[in-house]
């Protein structure tokens, strides 16, 4: 089946929803094609996290977001944003992966998917970072037990458990799989924790370190994974661990094979930023537009929900816009 739109909207996060929030004020035909489910890449934090962000800080089309603290936790964030789908009767289309975007003749976009496919005059891509998990590129990395996304501490009780990584969710991890029971153990690639780890989780870490409670390997890499054991190499040779669980908490990236498909240009830059125009939100490709974090690459520090939701407003007014002047030169 194919489908006919003013704007196609790739990605149901938050800066998605906000496009499609925009797109239905303006009075668009639009759709937003997910891969997953709504605010997937939320769906997939930690069953018990909170945000560092105020819920004020992460409210969009003009719905309040009341929390029963000031820093809302997953499942209030989860609620919040199905809450605002269901006010705007948002038109998201789920379980749709996006295999191909094709330039037609007409000033068109076909957008093939895993289901139909769709066209349009106007793309939004607003697909996140937290969708691909960085690799260990390590044997064994594919083993059931390796884990690149936390849950909760419940199933690692009483079992041997290596995080990997050094910013705040390997923290995170390590202290709240420790506290529950589990023998765990940090592995670092520098020589210290990444000195972004929340204020209030930093010292913790470090202490539960230098007490001996959390052994930590500074300066060292994983090497192989088996069913039964880790292997180490670390400064004074190579260590082997008995082991259960390795938690990969290396960080992710954003969908690079996505936007390889749909033909956006990447920079050359060290963070393989998406290149774009910094005023319009225009990518490499004409009437496709970049929105929220995917813009900073593997910057992932450099946009959040917070600073980048006046993104849709700005790009679906430039898209209306440029409707109404096509129009007028036709009269």
């Amino acid at each position: 089946m194919e489908h006919y739109y003013d704007l196609i909207i790739i990605g149901a996060g938050p800066s998605g929803i906000n496009c499609g929030i925009e797109a239905s004020k303006k009075g668009l035909k639009y759709c937003i094609l997910e891969q997953g489910v709504l605010v997937n890449s939320l769906f997939n934090f930690p069953t018990n996290m909170t945000f560092f962000s105020t819920s004020v800080k992460l409210e969009i089309g003009d719905i309040p977001f009341i929390s029963h603290t000031e820093k809302p936790t997953r499942k209030e964030a989860l609620e919040y944003y199905r809450r605002i789908t269901e006010t705007y009767n948002l038109n998201i289309h789920y379980n749709t992966r996006v295999n191909e975007m094709i330039a037609a003749k007409s000033e068109t976009y076909i957008i093939h998917t895993s289901r139909d496919s769709y066209h349009s005059s106007n793309v939004v891509v607003a697909t996140g970072f937290y969708g691909k998990p960085r690799m260990l590129n390590v044997p064994g990395e594919d083993l059931s037990k390796v884990k690149h996304y936390y849950d909760e501490a419940h199933p690692y009780i009483g079992r041997n458990i290596l995080v990997v990584g050094a910013a705040n969710s390997a923290c995170d991890v390590a202290l709240e799989t420790w506290q529950k029971g589990a023998n765990v153990t940090m592995l670092v690639r520098g020589s210290e924790l990444n000195e972004r780890v929340k204020y209030w989780i930093l010292p913790n870490i470090q202490n539960r370190i230098e007490e001996g409670s959390i052994p930590c390997y500074y300066n060292s890499k994983l090497v192989k994974i088996s069913e039964r054991e880790v292997i180490l190499d670390t400064p004074e040779g190579q260590v082997t661990l008995p082991n259960d669980y390795v938690l990969a908490m290396t960080g992710y990236t954003p969908d690079y094979e996505l936007l390889h498909k749909l033909k956006v240009s990447i920079g050359e830059d060290e963070y393989m930023t998406p290149i774009y125009n910094e005023e319009t939100l225009e990518s490499s490709l004409p009437n496709v537009y970049l929105s929220g974090v995917v813009n900073g690459g593997l910057k992932t520090n450099r946009f959040f929900i917070e600073n980048t939701r006046e993104q849709a407003k700005s790009i679906v007014s430039r898209i209306t816009s440029m409707q109404q002047a096509n129009i007028n030169s036709t009269m």
